[in-house]
């Protein structure tokens, strides 16, 4: 089975006078920044990489949802991975011979792999392929700041696995999922100034302040690559994030 679908319900129950969601034209705004005092930091900031992974502030997941969803037994995949996948009984019966060798690199179903072979059908094993894109919102109502996250199980086009259900497949592309992708960041407090740090970037380019507004900001890529490799090294103590993305897959 192929899916596609868009889950819009939210995972979380939002507080009263949480932080709004964005609206749909806050997509493209840009962070505001002031990069004039790149080398002075406020000693009583925000540093945002820092703060998103820092399991003492009280974190809440809103909205985590899927945007795409595709678990399916039929996409093709190259010859070698079909034949490779074969019981060493059928391999010793069915060696590589010169034509064998000359579709290594051929993409092709399991039932083509087979005819090609010249054994049945159900002899290639046919893996689950696994592709799951989602979002989610983490926000502290203390700090009036809300982050958008995108996860996924795979950067490659689908994760290919050997199970016997659907649900067993999922289940095993997601106990290595990851963060990727754009950030946008809301922040409301104005009287405290949220910055994020890249300390690899050019020295006018190393800090962006974060003004406090109404709607979200995209951070710029190079930042959010920072925040995502900090998330990706503290994922083990921040279990709010699986919790959130494992409750939605059901």
């Amino acid at each position: 089975m192929s899916t596609q679908l868009s889950d819009h319900t939210d995972t979380y129950v939002e507080p009263p006078n949480a932080i709004e969601a964005a609206t749909s034209s806050s997509e493209s705004q840009q962070p505001t920044s002031d990069n004039s005092n790149s080398k002075t930091i406020d000693p009583n900031a925000i540093i945002l990489a820092q703060t998103l992974t820092d399991p003492a502030i009280g974190w809440r997941i809103h909205n985590c949802k899927i945007s795409k969803k595709t678990v399916t037994q039929e996409l093709p995949m190259l010859f070698l991975y079909h034949y490779d996948s074969l019981d060493d009984s059928v391999k010793q019966a069915h060696p590589l011979t010169p034509v064998l060798l000359a579709q290594f690199n051929t993409s092709m179903t399991a039932e083509a792999a087979a005819k090609l072979i010249g054994i049945t059908s159900d002899l290639v094993a046919s893996p689950w392929h696994v592709k799951v894109i989602g979002s989610l919102v983490v926000f502290s109502e203390i700090l009036q700041l809300a982050v958008r996250l995108h996860w996924t199980n795979t950067g490659k086009s689908t994760q290919q696995l050997y199970t016997q259900s659907a649900e067993e497949a999922v289940t095993a592309a997601f106990k290595d999922w990851q963060f990727f992708g754009r950030i946008d960041v809301l922040y409301k407090n104005d009287k405290q100034t949220l910055v994020s740090i890249d300390e690899r970037a050019e020295d006018n380019e190393q800090l962006v302040a974060i003004e406090a507004r109404s709607d979200y900001q995209f951070l710029p890529a190079t930042h959010a690559l920072v925040v995502i490799a900090k998330l990706e090294a503290d994922k083990a103590e921040l279990p709010w994030f699986e919790t959130a993305i494992l409750e939605r897959l059901e």
